[in-house]
């Protein structure tokens, strides 16, 4: 459901509303038969998936009386883009942002160029501990007057918004495509695979398939190693606890709007650091799509679960529609020493050749030091709270 063709009344008017683009390219490279498809959240107006529940968040709470104009403060746990979404929406209202330390610095210089304050939290605290960003937002909400956390971990408008918005308009761009012989479609959405932090984008994009357009799409969640998400438990075990440098998905809880139940996600996968950046780099070459790391998650889990025994019949069947959800941009990890690695000392390109062959008389011997490159843009983004 792209925007209407008239002047909108504010950002909030272009939260969602994102395309659903064919990945051609990779299903090539890839030996798939079925249609690749993302869905691009980068394109909203803050920048990702969680605008749309921060805007029903905020206009639910106004609604029922529990946000106040000029007396309320919402204050919000988060990996960030929760936080900026909730700070573009905030409509007058102050707004704190606790968020582990690990945590991209864009995120935060974002967060702050909109109003918000932040406050940083240890990584390695443990969801219910009082240091960590839960423990953090609690107390500040015991503190300060008028605080109020709209908390996306529990909050039902949070699955919702997606049940509402983004399922309807995935089905919407499939079901309106017709088939063509260059691009067969079964005219449905086969299936879905998404990333899974609070777990609310998955849980209500799965709802909104299964109750109203194909109750057997197969919906497949996405955790990286080191989480405890995925269902049944056991696929936790494999590095319980490990450090994971990818943002915005996994948790070492359960959040209350995450569903396991098989029949809203049928299947998980688990996915580590490296092929989530591997398919990143995917998707910025072959298709142009300036993604974040979760996005390559997303990514890898469907073309892990597509060479899969459960999942290659989908794979090597033409005409059906394989939905990955790719959550947010490269904008909030420019900094981050894995995108300054895979962007500045990739493999050179035969045509790098061709421009050092031509060059050659006045050689260059400068050269790009990474990890002093990623050490001085966070010292000059680091803002003092």
């Amino acid at each position: 459901m792209p925007y209407e063709q008239r002047v909108l009344d504010n950002a909030l008017d272009a939260v969602g509303s994102t395309p659903l683009i064919r990945l051609d390219k990779i299903a090539q490279a890839e030996g798939l038969k079925c249609n690749l498809l993302g869905k691009v959240e980068y394109t909203s107006a803050g920048g990702s998936v969680k605008d749309r529940i921060a805007k029903r968040m905020v206009e639910e709470a106004e609604k029922d009386g529990k946000l106040i104009p000029g007396e309320s403060v919402v204050i919000e746990p988060t990996s960030g883009n929760t936080g900026i979404g909730l700070a573009m929406a905030y409509k007058g209202y102050s707004v704190i942002i606790t968020m582990p330390n690990k945590m991209s610095l864009e995120k935060e210089a974002a967060l702050r160029a909109l109003g918000a304050e932040v406050v940083r939290t240890p990584t390695e605290a443990a969801w219910d501990s009082p240091e960590s960003h839960i423990g953090v937002a609690l107390k500040l909400q015991r503190e300060i007057p008028g605080g109020i956390i709209l908390d996306q971990y529990r909050n039902f408008n949070n699955p919702l918004a997606h049940e509402l918005t983004t399922g309807p308009e995935i089905i919407a761009a499939v079901t309106a495509t017709p088939s063509t012989s260059a691009h067969p479609s079964s005219g449905k959405v086969d299936v879905f695979v998404a990333g899974a932090g609070t777990g609310g984008t998955i849980t209500g994009i799965s709802r909104a398939i299964k109750k109203t357009h194909n109750p057997e799409c197969i919906v497949v969640g996405v955790d990286p190693k080191g989480s405890i998400l995925a269902y049944p438990d056991n696929l936790n075990t494999e590095g319980k606890g490990d450090v994971y440098v990818v943002e915005g998905i996994g948790y070492d809880f359960i959040p209350e709007v995450l569903s396991r139940d098989p029949h809203d996600i049928n299947t998980w996968v688990k996915t580590a650091d490296q092929e989530s950046f591997e398919a990143v780099r995917k998707l910025m070459r072959l298709e142009g799509l300036l993604v974040g790391g979760s996005s390559g998650s997303a990514l890898s889990g469907a073309l892990r679960w597509l060479k899969s025994d459960e999942g290659k019949h989908i794979a090597q069947t033409p005409g059906l529609n394989v939905v990955v959800l790719l959550a947010d941009g490269i904008r909030n990890y420019m900094s981050k020493p894995w995108f300054l690695k895979m962007a500045l000392e990739a493999e050179p390109t035969p045509l790098a050749k061709q421009i050092a062959d031509a060059l050659k008389n006045g050689k260059s011997e400068v050269k790009t030091d990474t990890d002093a490159l990623a050490e001085d843009i966070a010292a000059r983004l680091e803002v003092k709270g």
